[in-house]
């Protein structure tokens, strides 16, 4: 029950030689994989390549027929894991996963993977999630490549780049015995372009065609003395052959210009900016000929040293383009330039900055500066008649128009979200309980941490909020509670959060949100799913009984929407006698999901002329006082305010607008709460049955004597 379907577009994987593809990235990656032979692929889900997840799920039937084994993996480490089927037959491979927090988790089966090296291609391809739009710690996947000896490639963000690396990065593999990373950032994942396709081709081995004898080579195996020699050959042997392929190949691309005394060397990744900021520059016209000669990095590890020194030999000042930190590169290529005895000067994070993401104002600005180092400031901003101090006034002028800076728009819960009225429950208990140390986690849960709520106090990893309180629970005054998504339980929470727990006999609070999938990375199916869409191919997992197997004996299923019952229940885990792990199992499915699913079969039955119930939620403008104590315990986008109607108040009234879901959440907390009784709760009945229209009139007559008891105006009856 992915977010959004591809069973539409997966049909351009079918696309045989001499047709064009044309689509985004991702499926773009796919079609590759299928095009090189591949034979087994997996992964984990995580931005930006979530959706790659999600294309293969659709694509199960096109797999089938050429026998290529897909599997959701429970982690980035059983991803990695897979692999291994490659180290001792030539069959091709290809996981996924974010980097680098998936990658530090894959770590020790990429260690042993590297290590003992491949026969078939193994290809990993990275959601490098860094920047203004990461949703992680900001790192870099290049470090790991460097210390596991794996090959890293980093393609121009353009889709027939893209699907060559993909093709050559199996073949570099196999042709240096070593796997291989592909870095793909969140543009190049989405971004469109065309290509022309081949045939796909069926695997040598697979489910098709198996493997009859297996093979045993103990040179391959990671254990001494193996590792000594596995060493050895990673640098004597690997290395000379990756670098030796990379440049029979030319994967690296230089594209000449006539400022013959300068150059840009630059990850491929970078290329579409550093080509947009030469344009704007008058460096480069709008065809992508550029005027300073450029060397791009489609292989960022291992580097080639005679093409980097080839390329830099003759000119005054190169600029080293490499985004993020450390500047792996710059000080790689210094070294490369020294042994050479080239002295051509460098320019890299003198004029780049050292950390974040280079936008192309950053890219702009950096290559504006090195222009003007290096005598060509006259040329930049040529085509416009600008300089860079015009950026500064742009900005300047819209504060102004605006009157204030641009708010700050963090992330937060989407309408109808399930979590939401757990941390509002949550809240309402502190009043009663004091403050209480809260060990969060990794996914949508983490917005707990904003406001409304700030509830969160540490965020260690993925499934490690139990883990990470282990510490603090003994020499706190209360117990601990520990927040965690069902997909951080599957994936690294059951072993190193309650196995530990119970075995230590800790006494904490663990809270489960059980929403049925991993609704932060786009609703992907896990092992406790139960959705309605959720095909047999699987078996649903039951959390609860998972609990009572591992030795947890407190555990309660509490529905998230009830607000007041998730409070009672919380009190009750922290203030019970009974010691040990206690876990509260949150229930409840996002009411998006739910209205995805729900929406196409409502209005169909309409159509048919079925009778339709929906509920919708509002607040009475002439009860609400004001006090928005109900935005403050929930924060739900859909709750907002509206002028008062009454001329002699000031304070503006809660409003339900029309992005409402109908969780109810806003009522639940209030009535919690003991609020004003302000909201309300109406149904609007599609094709009403006789009875529906007498209860409807019987209904009406009764609030319309009560009004007019009251002395308030009676509404006209609505239109039939």
């Amino acid at each position: 029950m992915a977010e959004r379907s591809f069973k539409k577009e997966v049909e351009a994987l079918r696309l045989g030689a001499g047709d064009t593809f044309h689509g985004e990235g991702i499926l773009a990656v796919t079609k590759a994989l299928l095009e090189a032979g591949v034979s087994y692929v997996g992964g984990y889900q995580g931005a930006p390549v979530s959706h790659m997840m999600d294309v293969l799920e659709d694509a199960q039937p096109i797999l089938d027929e050429l026998g290529v084994h897909y599997e959701g993996n429970a982690s980035e480490a059983a991803a990695a894991a897979m692999l291994g089927a490659s180290i001792n037959y030539p069959m091709r491979g290809a996981v996924t996963w974010k980097s680098t927090v998936g990658t530090n988790v894959a770590s020790d089966a990429l260690s042993n993977l590297a290590s003992a090296g491949v026969k078939g291609g193994a290809l990993i391809i990275l959601g490098e999630d860094y920047g203004d739009g990461a949703s992680i710690i900001q790192e870099r996947t290049h470090a790991f490549a460097m210390k596991s000896q794996m090959w890293l490639l980093d393609p121009r963000p353009n889709l027939p780049t893209i699907v060559r690396m993909v093709e050559k990065g199996f073949e570099l593999s196999e042709a240096s015995s070593t796997p291989v990373m592909l870095e793909l950032r969140i543009r190049a994942c989405h971004v469109h372009g065309s290509f022309s396709t081949r045939d796909n081709v069926s695997p040598a081995i697979s489910r098709n065609n198996v493997l009859e004898n297996a093979d045993f080579d103990f040179e391959r195996i990671c254990l001494p003395p193996s590792t000594y020699v596995q060493e050895r050959l990673k640098i004597d042997v690997r290395m000379p052959a990756a670098i030796a392929y990379v440049r029979d190949q030319k994967l690296n691309e230089v594209f000449d210009g006539d400022l013959e005394d300068l150059g840009i060397i630059m990850q491929g990744g970078m290329y579409n900016s550093v080509m947009r900021s030469l344009s704007q520059l008058g460096l480069a016209d709008a065809f992508g000929k550029s005027r300073i000669p450029l060397y791009v990095l489609n292989v960022t590890y291992p580097l080639v040293p005679d093409e980097i020194s080839g390329f830099c030999a003759g000119k005054r000042a190169v600029l080293i383009v490499e985004e993020g930190q450390p500047d792996y590169l710059e000080q790689a290529i210094h070294a490369v330039l020294r042994r050479a005895d080239v002295n051509t000067k460098l320019h890299g994070k003198d004029v780049l900055p050292m950390a974040g993401e280079y936008t192309g104002e950053v890219m702009l600005r950096g290559i504006a500066k090195f222009a003007g180092l290096v005598g060509h400031a006259t040329a930049a901003f040529a085509a416009t008649g600008k300089t860079i101090d015009d950026l500064d006034k742009i900005k300047s002028r819209a504060r102004e128009i605006l009157g204030h800076a641009v708010p700050a728009r963090p992330p937060g819960f989407c309408v109808g979200c399930p979590e939401r009225p757990v941390f509002s429950a949550m809240k309402l208990a502190k009043k009663e309980l004091g403050e209480f140390h809260v060990s969060s986690d990794i996914g949508c849960h983490t917005f707990s941490t904003l406001a409304p709520f700030n509830i969160g106090n540490t965020v260690l990893g993925y499934g490690l909020s139990l883990a990470s309180s282990t510490a603090i629970g003994p020499n706190f005054g209360k117990r601990v509670v520990s927040v965690m998504g069902d997909g951080g339980l599957w994936h690294n929470g059951l072993t190193s959060g309650v196995a530990e727990s119970v075995f230590n006999k800790n006494d904490g609070v663990l809270i489960v949100m059980d929403n049925g999938y991993t609704s932060a990375t786009g609703a992907q199916h896990i092992p406790s799913s139960r959705s309605a869409e959720r095909d047999d191919s699987h078996t649903r997992v039951s959390i609860e009984d998972t609990m009572r197997g591992f030795g947890v004996k407190w555990v309660r299923t509490v529905r998230t929407y009830s607000i007041e019952k998730m409070m009672d229940t919380l009190k009750e885990a922290m203030t019970t006698k009974e010691t040990g792990l206690k876990v509260i199992v949150a229930a409840g499915e996002g009411m998006l999901a739910v209205q995805r699913r729900l929406k196409p079969l409502n209005r169909a039955k309409i159509a048919r002329g079925g009778r339709v119930v929906q509920p919708r939620f509002g607040v009475d403008a002439e009860v609400c006082t004001g006090d928005h104590s109900c935005i403050r315990l929930s924060g739900c986008p859909s709750l907002t305010i509206k002028p008062n109607p009454d001329p002699l108040r000031d304070d503006p009234v809660a409003h339900v607008d029309n992005s409402c879901v109908g969780c109810g959440v806003c009522g639940e907390v209030s009535h919690a709460a003991v609020l004003c009784p302000s909201f309300y709760k109406a149904e609007i009945v599609h094709n009403p049955t006789i009875l529906d229209r007498v209860l409807f009139g019987v209904r009406r007559t009764i609030i319309s004597a009560l009004r007019r008891l009251g002395g308030a105006p009676v509404a006209p009856a609505p239109a039939e």
